[in-house]
């Protein structure tokens, strides 16, 4: 299957699991919302310019917030991850390590550490940026601001690792070899 074919899935499929799934569960706390959809972002492959990835990023933010009903509010945070995203993997990996070898972050791509650690940096910064957004909108205490993004990063942390391992990605190696 080609990447590009792979990836159009993968946007259907996070666009589909967030509205019709994961938004309709019931709210544990007020504190703990799951977010998933923005593991397509972080899935994306190594190779994409980064003008692509903030135009693709603010398409898939656009169609979620669509399907959430809230407009902009999904869109600004996927914009975000994604500008940052070149600049964590380029601290994560050495040039010519995973980048070069590997089509897109993995476990197995990257590494047990460099990967969760690209994982939870960038699940804070989404949810943080999300949330404070929400708190503006709001005018809701400090704590809730604190509360909410604690609760949904460490929710969506663990959905990511479970999804990590329960769609173990077969990523390709690449080879000089035409």
């Amino acid at each position: 299957m080609s990447n590009l074919l792979k990836n159009i899935i993968r946007f259907v499929l996070f666009i589909l699991v967030q509205a019709f799934v994961l938004n309709k569960v019931p709210p544990l706390h007020q504190f703990v919302k799951p977010y998933l959809y923005f593991l397509f972002i972080l899935w994306l492959p190594f190779n994409v310019s980064r003008s692509l990835l903030l135009l693709i990023a603010f398409v898939f933010g656009l169609m979620m917030d669509y399907f959430s009903g809230v407009p902009g509010l999904l869109a600004a945070p996927c914009v975000l991850i994604a500008y940052l995203r070149p600049f964590l993997i380029s601290i994560l990996l050495p040039q010519e390590a995973a980048e070069a070898s590997y089509s897109e972050p993995s476990i197995r791509s990257m590494g047990w550490a460099p990967y969760s650690v690209y994982v939870i940096i960038l699940t804070f910064v989404h949810h943080a940026f999300l949330v404070f957004i929400e708190w503006r909108m709001n005018f809701s205490g400090f704590v809730f601001f604190i509360g909410k993004t604690a609760g949904c990063t460490a929710v969506s942390l663990l959905l990511i690792f479970i999804t990590e391992l329960l769609f173990n990605r077969k990523t390709k190696f690449r080879t000089n070899a035409a």
